[in-house]
């Protein structure tokens, strides 16, 4: 098998594991997913799917090392993948709801996307509480009207 089927077949074999109900198998099962994103070898449409998954997984899933693990494995995508806006903004919509820290990760990707729309989203926390959320706010913002700037 030649080195890429090896890395799609492992991260399809991790989504298997996901039904698993011990919480602390998915966590493992979504650490396994962000190391392979980490290799930057899958292709854009793959990482597109996996991050796709990531965040359904991040939205629904009750347990917050398991949404944790699994925006983590999306952001690290998105650091070595050009992710379009439509593939993470389910992200915009429940980032309400979420813990500080989680909501780090989602304005870090929505940043990423490099596009326009995720704006307004972020700067919805132009005020929050928490220092690290302030510090992910302005530096999105950063992001994107720098490389709105660049059109």
């Amino acid at each position: 098998m030649d080195e890429y089927l090896g890395l799609t077949a492992f991260i399809e074999s991790a989504w298997q594991e996901l039904n698993d109900p011990d919480a602390d198998r998915r966590h493992f099962c979504l650490d396994a997913i962000s190391d392979v994103l980490e290799t930057g070898r899958l292709t854009q449409s793959d990482a597109e799917r996996t991050v796709e998954r990531l965040v359904a997984v991040a939205l629904s899933d009750e347990g917050y090392p398991v949404r944790e693990s699994s925006l983590h494995a999306a952001c690290t995508a998105a650091r070595l993948y050009e992710l379009p806006y439509q593939v993470v903004k389910p992200l915009a919509v429940g980032a309400d709801g979420l813990e500080p820290l989680l909501l780090t990760y989602v304005l870090g990707i929505l940043g990423s996307t490099h596009d326009q729309a995720a704006l307004p989203i972020i700067e919805r926390f132009h005020d929050p509480p928490h220092p690290e959320v302030r510090r992910e706010v302005a530096e999105a913002v950063q992001e994107l009207r720098w490389s709105g700037a660049l059109l």
